[in-house]
């Protein structure tokens, strides 16, 4: 599953196809991540790579044993990364 963890306005200014936003500095982050299936794995990016590393931890400390940090959306825009 990919992740998109900037907010909802970087989101819509571009993202990665089939890419889920999750905002990272939303105050309800814990319970949004409560939704998510922990069997999945997730790639997760955002503008720099550091809100997605932050986010990766948090997963990971809440029983998601496979989260991968993809890094910033531009790089992976670049790479032409396709679902």
């Amino acid at each position: 599953v990919l992740l998109d963890v900037r907010t909802p306005e970087e989101y819509a200014s571009g993202h990665l196809p089939g890419a889920q936003n999750l905002n990272f500095r939303a105050p309800d982050v814990a319970q949004q991540l409560q939704r998510l299936d922990p069997k999945q794995t997730y790639v997760l990016y955002c503008a720099s790579g550091n809100r997605s590393s932050k986010t990766a931890v948090l997963m990971q400390e809440k029983g998601f044993p496979q989260v991968v940090n993809a890094g910033a959306y531009e790089d992976l825009k670049k790479q032409d990364i396709k679902k």
